[in-house]
């Protein structure tokens, strides 16, 4: 088995984290990684009340004993959810991980540690990961260019991010963007990483509660098929390449503003794609890992499977350079 640092702290069995997707991360997909051995985790802000995040919390306790987590992403808005309230529910739950995402975490960090809550924050750079340890997190999820969603600005992809992050973190760090399988497990233990946040791989799973349509689009597609947009905006975001997002980007490019595009890009919208499955319903998110990705397993089987090519990799690595030194 490949145990890790992350393993050890986080009391799970495989260095493999289901990312927290907003309209994906629900207590069915949560507890399957969980039973598998990974780290499911629940998004928060995906349940309309602090009240309904409480029961899909109990719903997902009912279907694992393993630890899972819970996603609450941080976002700048006029009218911002309650976080102060789902923060609570989080903590009377008895929920005992948290990845936290988005803006400064601080207030939330300091509440959760007071309840002796580990948390993971996302980060897209070297410089926040540091902040987000001087705060006190007890792990990061380093994103790379390659992932979905908002990968920052600086377009540092992982082969580069990942040690960069190792020689700079004194506590451990998973790697993010990219990742479907166990020969990116094992690269990215080779590379100084502590383990792997999945998003768009569980997208295909089983368990993951979206439109068939929309896990055979991701099957189908190839890494080319996503686009970057926002990027005049400095608020980079990728997405599926669609009608949707190619419209925003023209409109972006042509001098536009967020007014102009807030329609296109409204998250109902979005939810509408992954309920209904229109691909072209309205703008969704997905990482170049689309084109690694070539069925639709249970979620549990899919982590076992990724630790075992893993630890083969690793293993086969080893014997082909120990046959390298014998000959030479």
């Amino acid at each position: 088995m490949l145990r890790t640092r992350f393993t050890e702290e986080f009391g799970i069995e495989h260095p493999i984290v289901q990312g927290g997707m907003m309209w994906v991360g629900r207590a069915e997909l949560a507890a399957a990684v969980s039973n598998g051995g990974g780290l499911g985790i629940i998004t928060a802000l995906t349940q309309p009340t602090p009240e309904d995040l409480a029961a899909e919390i109990e719903r997902c306790r009912a279907l694992t004993d393993k630890p899972f987590g819970v996603n609450l992403t941080l976002t700048l808005s006029i009218n911002p959810p309650p976080y102060a309230e789902y923060r609570q529910v989080i903590i009377d739950s008895g929920v005992k991980i948290v990845e936290t995402a988005g803006s400064d975490p601080t207030v939330h960090v300091e509440h959760f540690k007071e309840h002796d809550i580990k948390v993971i924050h996302k980060c897209t750079s070297v410089r926040h990961a540091l902040k987000a340890q001087r705060i006190g997190v007890d792990a990061v999820s380093i994103d790379g260019f390659e992932a979905a969603g908002h990968p920052g600005e600086d377009d540092v992809p992982g082969l580069v991010l990942i040690p960069a992050s190792a020689d700079a973190l004194d506590i451990p760090f998973i790697a993010s963007g990219g990742f479907a399988d166990g020969r990116g497990l094992a690269a990215a233990l080779t590379l100084g990483a502590a383990g792997i946040n999945m998003g768009t791989r569980f997208m295909c799973t089983v368990e993951s509660p979206i439109h068939e349509n929309i896990k055979q689009q991701i099957v189908g597609a190839s890494e080319l098929d996503t686009q970057l947009i926002f990027r005049q905006l400095r608020n980079t975001m990728r997405a599926a390449k669609n009608s949707v997002s190619e419209e925003v980007v023209d409109i972006l490019n042509k001098g536009g503003r967020f007014k102009d595009v807030k329609d296109l890009v409204a998250g109902t919208r979005g939810r509408k794609v992954y309920e209904n499955g229109d691909p072209e319903a309205g703008i969704w998110t997905v990482g170049v890992a689309q084109g690694l990705i070539r069925d639709i397993p249970p979620a549990g089987e899919l982590v076992r499977r990724i630790a075992w090519d893993a630890e083969e990799n690793l293993l086969s690595l080893t014997r082909n350079i120990t046959d390298s030194v014998s000959v030479s």
